[in-house]
Parts: structure tokens; sequence; C-alpha cells
């Protein structure tokens, strides 16, 4: 009897990612040696997770090994966006995306058990626990009396998405503006590159999935950049919810796109530290976006079409 193929673990497909960002930050090209003791190092983790990982992207033909001299990066990075998209997923990971996307569908209700978890998706108890507790670590889901989970209310329909609007609309410009605000250089390179990619690709080849990694991260490194702490948990709490499944539906490939730019327009004013004008920006790109839907661009101040400028 055939053995079903092992899963890789959670940990070593975060530090594959990691792995991947770094090599993206520092501008490693193809054929560019990756020595584990080094990127240990650089992720501050021990070599034999290191080496797990990098088993792993070798599996998926990121990088090669080769026997004189250990792994090389295998593709270019600032051509292929979308590499994360493609690593495999662990069990519980596979487990927890179905219910957030039948949760998203409205097949599951808003109250869920474990047992009945493990009876809709033929799962064993611990691999539901460990999908339900990763769900619930990210804010998506709280623990209810009993043996139930219960779903936090997401953006995930027009009245939902025009409150999310607001709520945004009123927080993440503040962000920047609040005393103290600080880029992450390297993480925003790495968006940069990644977001740089992503525009470019041709209308047919764009991935949704990629954009709605990249626009999550970017919108959380404002909230993580800024010194206030009830500001930055309380976006990072809301930005958790924009995971799900179909928060981008009915969006078409020309807004996206538009997004990705008017992103890129705000990080050179962030690196520039003019965060009156970054601000500022965003609220217009919050606004645009916003009048993407039909129904949340009918709420609070209408859309803004045009940039602003700012005098020298």
């Amino acid at each position: 009897m055939q053995t079903a193929a092992r899963r890789p673990r959670t940990n070593h497909l975060d530090l594959a990612q990691r792995i991947l960002d770094v090599a993206r930050q520092r501008g490693f090209e193809p054929g560019a040696h990756l020595p584990e003791q080094q990127i240990a190092s650089l992720c501050n983790v021990s070599r034999t997770p290191v080496r797990a990982a990098l088993s792993l992207l070798a599996e998926q033909g990121v990088v090669r090994w080769e026997a004189d001299t250990g792994y090389h990066l295998a593709i270019d990075l600032t051509a292929q966006p979308s590499v994360a998209a493609e690593l495999p997923a662990a069990e519980e990971d596979e487990l927890a995306e179905a219910i957030l996307r039948d949760r998203s569908a409205r097949r599951l209700d808003q109250t869920v058990t474990v047992a009945g978890l493990m009876r809709r998706y033929s799962a064993e108890r611990k691999t539901v626990l460990k999908a339900l507790n990763k769900l619930a670590e990210e804010n998506l889901l709280d623990r209810a009396p009993g043996q139930s989970w219960l779903f936090r209310r997401a953006p995930d329909d027009p009245e939902a998405q025009g409150e999310s609007y607001e709520f945004r609309l009123l927080l993440e410009p503040a962000a920047i503006l609040a005393p103290g605000f600080r880029l992450d250089g390297a993480r925003a390179v790495a968006l940069r590159q990644g977001m740089e990619a992503l525009a470019a690709l041709p209308d047919a080849a764009f991935d949704t999935r990629e954009f709605q990694r990249l626009d999550i991260d970017f919108h959380g490194m404002i909230a993580d950049g800024c010194a206030n702490r009830f500001l930055t948990d309380a976006l990072s709490d809301h930005l958790r919810l924009r995971r799900l499944p179909g928060i981008y539906a009915g969006v078409n490939v020309f807004r996206l796109k538009q997004s990705l730019r008017e992103h890129l327009n705000i990080l050179d004013h962030l690196e520039n530290r003019q965060y009156e004008v970054a601000a500022d920006l965003l609220r217009i790109h919050l606004r645009l976006s916003r009048s993407q839907r039909p129904q949340a661009a009918s709420r609070g101040a209408p859309a803004l079409f045009g940039m602003i400028s700012r005098p020298d």
C-alpha cells in the first residue's frame, strides 16, 4: 500500500517564504549561492530548519542543489512575483483555507464545532484544532463556550466593505501622521520589487492571489510603522480579515494594476519622509478602491479621480 506524501511543516513553509524575501531584498540573481549558515544568520534561525526550507524550495524548482557547492537560486525572483503562491501548504493551512472559502461562500454558519468540521472535511481532530487555532491567532474567529467557534464579521459583503473602508480611511492616514512613524526599509524594498513585477505582467497572467498578499503586506507595513501601538493593533487585526477569499471578487485587473501604481506612489513619498503627502495619497487610494464596490461607493465622501499635488 502506497503511503501519502508527507506534507511540509508550517514553520518550514514560513521559513521558505522568508528566504525568498531575503533573496529579493538583497537582489540575489539566478545562480546566486545560498550558504546555509549565511541564510540561517539572515533569518535568525539554526541551520537545521534552513536545510529543510531550502529542500522544499528545491522540490519546487526555485533553488537547485549542487553536490560541490550546495544550494543556488534557480529563478529570477523579480520576474516571478507569485512564487509564494506556488509553494505547497501544510495540512492545517490547507484546511484553514478551505474553512475560510466555505465561510466566505456561506457554506458554513457563523458558529462551527470541531466535530462538525471533522465530519465535513474528513480530517483528524488535531488537524482541525490546529487550523482553528491558526485562524484564531489571525483574529478571524473566536473560541465560544463549549466546543464551538465563532467567526468574526468580515468585509465580505457590500455593506461590510463600506464600513471597512470608512474604518481604514479614519485610521490608516492617521497611522502615517502619528508622531514617530518609521518605514521598514528592507520590507519596502521587497514590496516595491514584488509590486513592480506584478504590475508589469500582462493582464492574462495577472495573479490575484499575489496581489492580495502584496496588498495586505503593503497596508500592514503602514500599520506596523506606526509608533502608536493601539493604532497598529486595530489596523493589523482588521487587515487579517482581508485574507478571506472573494475579497477582491468583481474588481477588474485594470483597477488592481492601478492600485499597485498608487501603492508605489505612496511608497515614494514614505521613503522621502513626505508623510503628509503620503497620507493624502492614501486617502485618495482608499476612496478610489471603495468606488469600485457598488454599494460601498455610496457611503461617505465621494470618490476622488485626480491625484493631489503640493507646492515644493
